[in-house]
């Protein structure tokens, strides 16, 4: 027999992660579409001109006849979509780790929100309730997905590889989101030339974002490899879940001191994605058009942002990467307080700050947990830490919005939020990840 052609039990298994890990990626390639097309652009604008179309003489909406002003609808959906979210993740996260089957619950959050933002082609005319619950139905479900696709990382890759491989599934999804959202930009922008009307052009551009998401699934549906769990108790339902898996991090204090210096400095990210288009359009007197080009000049450095952080982090560690990278957060926030208003060109060199430290620091902070997680918790975990990501992140809009009554400046409202990294970067510094991954039940990387 020619021994060269026969493989080793290791390689084979080599070969066989490898293959997870590309289909893994994929998810990323296919949810962000939804994230960046339908979320950042397109909805808020459009759902908030159907409610007004709704509206009464007093600008007013009555869903369940409770009185809602058609300006704060879609607030109030992505809020709702929050509460469920947070209610339902623990139970299917729990449920999840209790029976190893995650990839049948992956495919049905995932094609629930997919079937949800498809359905928003026919969100027009006055039909600002079917907006309203396809955006909650949406929402809930990709924070669902999200939170079991995060929860394959420690199982598709071992300790040395997580940076790298949570880095590369950040970047795919970066790249799709830029890419897809330039097609809907084509449509948008001449959608005279395409015999559509501006109103079907949003529409087509929110259900291709549907049709994406669920086709590209298939990929890592298919690739994805549940492991089989030891039988667990029932699950609780979901907030008393939720509050059974704090109780549980807290024989892990190590974790959740770093769950919350994540939560901390996550929530000023997630505050200056969602504001910096309020800063640019109301403080420096820019356009919608170069709004949405800085959105794109986001998304793709966000790719290259992503992976130069985790090779940073494969030489220096992934703690010391993300401390540098809030220090870069400070820096472009304080950067942002000075710019000159009506200069597009500065505002371009702000996203640019954004985007290349975007990705890296999510990137890696998720990778870190992932190996703070106690074997087997995998999916309960990552619900609290899909939670901290999108369920919590109401202290910074508060503290933008506070200091923008108080001061009337935009600028002073900005800069408010330098005190989110500063803490951020306090409290993750003081945690001994070795430490912490050692007191998880977790083999301890060289390089961490």
């Amino acid at each position: 027999m020619d021994t060269d052609t026969v493989r080793s039990p290791s390689a084979d298994e080599d070969a066989a992660r490898r293959r997870e890990q590309r289909g893994w990626y994929f998810y990323d390639w296919a949810c962000s579409v939804y994230s960046t097309s339908v979320v950042t652009v397109f909805l808020g604008p459009y759902l908030t001109s159907v409610a007004e179309a709704a509206a009464d003489a007093d600008g007013f909406v009555h869903p369940l006849g409770i009185p809602v002003r058609a300006g704060s609808f879609f607030a109030y959906a992505v809020s709702l979509s929050v509460v469920v979210a947070v209610l339902v993740m623990p139970l299917v996260g729990a449920a999840a780790d209790r029976t190893g089957r995650k990839k049948p619950l992956l495919a049905a959050a995932a094609y629930t929100g997919a079937a949800a933002t498809a359905g928003m082609f026919f969100l027009d005319g006055d039909r600002y309730l079917l907006g309203g619950l396809l955006l909650v139905v949406a929402n809930a479900a990709q924070s669902v997905a999200m939170m079991l696709y995060n929860s394959y990382l420690p199982q598709i890759a071992p300790p040395e590889e997580r940076d790298a491989v949570s880095s590369r599934g950040w970047a795919f999804g970066y790249a799709a989101g830029a890419l897809v959202l330039v097609a809907n930009l084509v449509l948008y922008t001449g959608h005279d030339s395409f015999g559509v009307s501006e109103s079907m052009a949003v529409r087509i551009c929110l259900a291709s974002a549907g049709l994406w998401w669920g086709a590209f699934a298939l990929i890592p549906l298919r690739r994805l490899r549940d492991r089989r769990a030891p039988a667990r108790e029932a699950s609780l339902p979901g907030f008393r879940q939720l509050v059974a898996t704090v109780r549980d991090m807290r024989r892990h204090p190590l974790t959740l001191a770093f769950l919350l210096a994540y939560l901390i400095y996550n929530d000023g990210i997630q505050t200056v994605i969602s504001q910096a288009s309020v800063y640019g359009s109301k403080e420096l007197g820019l356009g919608q058009a170069t709004l949405i080009v800085a959105v794109l000049l986001v998304q793709v450095l966000a790719v290259a942002g992503a992976l130069l952080l985790g090779r940073l982090a494969r030489r220096y560690g992934a703690k010391r990467t993300i401390l540098g990278s809030l220090v870069a957060w400070t820096l472009t926030l304080a950067a942002g307080y000075f710019l000159p208003a009506g200069a597009p060109g500065w505002f371009f060199v702000l996203a640019a700050g954004i985007g290349l430290v975007l990705g890296g620091s999510q990137a890696l902070s998720r990778s870190l947990f992932s190996h703070l997680v106690p074997p087997g918790k995998e999916a309960e975990y990552f619900s609290a830490y899909e939670i901290s990501d999108r369920g919590l992140s109401w202290l910074g809009p508060l503290l933008f919005g506070l200091t923008y009554q108080l001061t009337g400046s935009y600028r002073d409202a900005i800069v408010s939020l330098v005190g989110f990294f500063v803490l951020g970067f306090v409290l993750l510094a003081r945690v001994p990840v070795r430490r912490a991954i050692a007191d998880a039940g977790n083999p301890v990387p060289e390089r961490i």
